[in-house]
This record gives structure tokens, C-alpha cells and sequence, in this order.
């Protein structure tokens, strides 16, 4: 199914109701969900050259179940998206919206998929609040008509002198940055989205929680019509009953719950001096070998830290750090020349996921051929082998991380063709890429208007 993004600013598109036919039955006939979203690490990004986010893909899910193509419309703020919805312009509100008393009033919550709290957020170096009567004169700074005001205006009844401005032009994550910059003492976010930022901006700190755990969940308007409510129902029963949800949580979490503090420090330092004078290489390597250049960086900064001239107790070299039989098959003479093993690396990145089952599909093939990489193909065909033995999926990367580390263990290596590896290496090296590789596509794509403008989806015209 063809899936569609949009950023709005004043035009929208209008899905007239249809008196006749019930919602589901509208969206069928029309050929098309469009579902409301908001562009963060959580809900709806750019990876590459691709559409990406938890969200995008539990709606591009249900659209593929429905037999619709999917339309992203992304609204300059959390009024404006409920708006849009009252107003008919879209079916769903899939956004990651808390479900709260207020919004209840106006919206129909489908089941909840995930449990988040609400943060008070700072930056480290400054004194750090154990709770809200700390704050003094400081200001917190939010989204406007968000599940947060509401939080802080319940928390102002025991605290009348709580002090915050409701920001109807920024979202979340641009006010984590502010807080990062030091240029506002104070916001408040979901977990879930500090723990998806915390290594775009490593000076943040979560001071404490300011609710309880709430839950996260679609929105349709109220309506005596229960069908698209019964549909979303079904979808995400079955979601969790076949495990589909719980691994779709790992897949977009699970590399974050480790957080670096040094290393992420270490790793914008070199970001600065050593990647400008790479970057051309990983560029026109990833063009060549159909990759993104920001996952080749990552790579290579996991491997060398963008050192031409790093070597390894073991004798791999170079920026990709290149063994000798490598540098052999990818026919390259010096391994240490930085165009050599760029090329090299990103060749034999590129035959790997080449030698893996047709069937496999992105992302799982390129994590997979990365932990082929680390490890070699054998111990990954062993690990994936063992994953299906135990009733897993061998093709899905969350799946088979799991039994990468019983490679180590003889009750399991006994039983594989290649026998021992340090099966938990691959997966350290893959979700430290993947850290790496998402900075980079932040930086790098920070401007969200520049995705929509460059998109081939881009057929409708905007106000932007």
C-alpha cells in the first residue's frame, strides 16, 4: 500500500462524510485512511529515504489490514490536529495522545498500546528540583492544550504559586531542545519521548515524574456509528494477542533504553572535528551501494571513531576496520586508505544483506546483515536458526538479538554448525549503530518542510 506524509499549515483535505455507508465502510470505498500525527521520533519521521516512526507503522499496519493505501497529515499543533478531526478532515488521530479527562469529553479513545508518565525535565549542571514546590520563580515552559497543561493545572490546586507558559508553536521535542540550550529552565515531556531524545540532547535530565502512568491510545470522534471503532479494536487485539505489539515496542525502544552520557559526548565532539572531512566519502559510497550515507558513518564511527588509522588487537584497520580476507574479497590493497576502506566496507555491507533470504525486508535485513558484519554470516545463520528453533521469527532483528547471546553458552553453541561466538557483541555494536545512526539523521533532517518538499508523495500543494 502506498502511504502518504504531509506537514499542514492553513490547506487540509476535506473527507466528506458519507450518510449511506458506515465510516469503515467509507474509508474502503474511498481507498484511503488518513490518519493525524505529529512529526517526532515517536510518532512520524524521516529515515532515509523512507517514512519511519512507532506510530507510522502501527497506522501504515492497519491501513495495509483494511486494504487502503495511508495519508499522514502532520497539523502545526495539538489544536489544530483536534480541529481537523472535529472538522472531518481525517479518520483518525494516531499521535500518541494521552488519554486524559478533558480530552475524553471530545474524543473516543480506542485501547491503549502504551504506558508513559509525565517528566519535569532540566538540563544537568543546574540544580535539580525534587519536586514542584522547588521550583521558586522558575517557569516551566509547555505545549499548548496538552495532556501536560492539563496535568499542571490539576497540581496547581496544592500548588497555587506553580508558574508555566503554553507554547502554541512548538512541540515537545523543540522544547527539549530550548531546555538542552539553556534557554528555558524547565518543560515537561512524555517518557517515552525523553528517552527517544536523550541522545540527540545528552544534557538533559528527568527531574521526577509529574503523573502517574497514563496511557497512550488512538482518537476518533464520538459516534453512535461503532465501525471504525471496532476496527481499531480488532487491529490492536490481535496486535497483542499474536506479540506483533510487544515487538514493535522493541524494535523503536529497545536500542534506547541504554544511555551513554560519555560516549554521547565523545561521539558529537568527533561529530564536529573528524566526520566533515569523511562525509564526501560515506556520501558517494552510499550512492553507489544503495545505502543511507548516515548509516555508513555510524558504522564507521562504531568501528574506528573515524580514525583512518585505527587497528585492532586483532588486526582489522582502516575507518570500516577491514580484515585482511575482506580486503582481499572486496579486492582492495591498502586498508588503511580511507576511500579504500569506505568502499569496502559499504561493498561488503551491501553483499551481505545480498546473501540473506529474499523474504527478509527492511529494517531487519540491514540489521541483520550489520550482526553478519560483527560476527560473520555463520554465527548469524546459527543465531537465526536457534530463534526459530524457539519459536521466534528468524527474519525479525528483535527476535533474533535475543538468541545472538546463547552463542556463548555451550547448552546452545553445541548445537550450531559454527559453533562458540561472543553472541552479545553484535548486538552491542548493532544498537550503539543505531544510536549513532539516528543522531545523524537528526542533524541532518532536522527541518521537517524539507522532507515534505523532497518527498515523492508531495502531490498536494501547501501553505508552507
Amino acid at each position: 500500500m502506498k502511504a502518504c506524509l504531509f506537514i499542514l499549515s492553513l490547506f487540509c483535505l476535506s473527507l466528506p462524510a458519507t450518510a449511506e455507508v458506515s465510516q469503515l465502510e467509507h474509508i474502503k470505498q474511498h481507498g484511503t485512511l488518513t490518519v493525524l500525527g505529529r512529526y517526532t521520533p515517536t510518532s512520524y519521521h524521516h529515515k532515509g529515504q523512507s517514512e519511519s516512526g512507532f506510530e507510522y507503522e502501527l497506522a501504515h499496519r492497519f491501513a495495509n489490514k483494511l486494504g487502503v493505501d495511508l495519508t499522514v497529515l502532520v497539523p502545526n499543533n495539538l489544536q489544530h490536529l483536534i480541529h481537523l478531526l472535529q472538522q472531518g478532515h481525517a479518520d483518525i488521530a494516531t499521535a500518541g495522545l494521552t488519554i486524559t479527562p478533558q480530552r475524553q469529553q471530545q474524543l473516543r479513545f480506542g485501547p491503549s498500546y502504551q504506558q508513559i508518565t509525565q517528566q519535569l525535565v532540566y538540563r544537568q549542571g543546574n540544580d535539580r528540583p525534587k519536586d514542584l514546590s522547588e521550583l521558586g520563580d522558575k517557569l516551566i515552559e509547555v505545549v499548548a492544550d496538552s495532556s501536560h497543561s492539563e496535568q499542571l493545572r490539576r497540581h496547581q490546586q496544592s500548588h497555587p504559586d506553580l508558574n508555566w507558559i503554553e507554547n502554541n508553536q512548538l512541540d515537545s521535542g523543540a522544547l527539549l531542545e530550548l531546555v538542552q540550550l539553556e534557554m528555558i529552565d524547565y518543560t515537561i515531556a512524555d517518557s517515552n519521548e525523553v528517552t527517544a531524545l536523550q541522545n540527540l540532547y545528552p544534557e538533559l535530565r528527568v527531574a521526577f515524574d509529574i503523573s502517574e502512568p497514563q496511557e497512550l491510545a488512538w482518537a476518533i470522534l464520538p459516534s453512535d456509528d461503532d465501525s471504525l471503532y471496532e476496527a481499531i479494536d480488532d487491529f490492536f487485539e490481535e496486535l497483542k494477542t499474536n506479540g506483533e505489539l510487544d515487538r514493535l515496542l522493541a524494535k523503536y525502544y529497545g536500542h534506547l533504553s541504554r544511555f551513554d552520557y560519555v560516549d554521547t559526548r565523545a561521539f558529537y565532539r568527533k561529530f564536529i572535528t573528524e566526520l566533515p572531512k569523511y562525509r564526501p566519502l560515506f556520501q558517494r559510497a552510499a550512492k553507489q551501494f544503495n545505502l543511507d550515507w548516515q548509516l555508513l558513518a555510524a558504522i564507521s564511527y562504531q568501528e574506528s571513531h573515524w580514525n583512518p588509522e585505527a587497528v585492532s588487537h586483532t588486526g582489522v584497520k582502516g575507518l570500516m576496520m577491514i580484515t585482511s580476507a575482506t580486503a582481499k574479497q572486496m579486492n582492495i590493497a591498502d586498508r588503511e586508505d580511507p576511500k579504500q576502506s569506505v568502499f569496502a566496507g559499504a561493498g561488503y555491507l551491501n553483499l551481505l544483506k545480498e546473501r540473506l533470504a529474499e523474504r527478509i525486508t527492511e529494517p531487519d535485513r540491514t540489521w541483520l546483515a550489520l550482526a553478519a558484519y560483527n560476527v560473520g554470516l555463520g554465527h548469524l545463520e546459527d543465531a537465526r536458526i536457534l530463534t526459530q528453533q524457539n519459536g521466534f521469527n528468524p527474519d525479525y532483528w528483535p527476535d533474533v538479538k535475543q538468541h545472538l547471546p546463547l552463542l556463548s553458552k555451550k547448552k546452545w553453541y553445541s548445537q550450531t554448525r559454527n559453533g562458540y561466538a561472543r553472541g552479545s557483541e553484535p548486538v552491542r555494536y548493532i544498537e550503539n549503530i543505531r544510536r549513532y545512526y539516528d543522531i545523524l539523521l537528526y542533524d541532518t533532517h532536522s527541518n521537517p518542510t524539507h522532507h515534505i518538499e523532497t518527498t515523492p508523495f508531495n502531490r498536494i500543494p501547501s501553505a508552507l
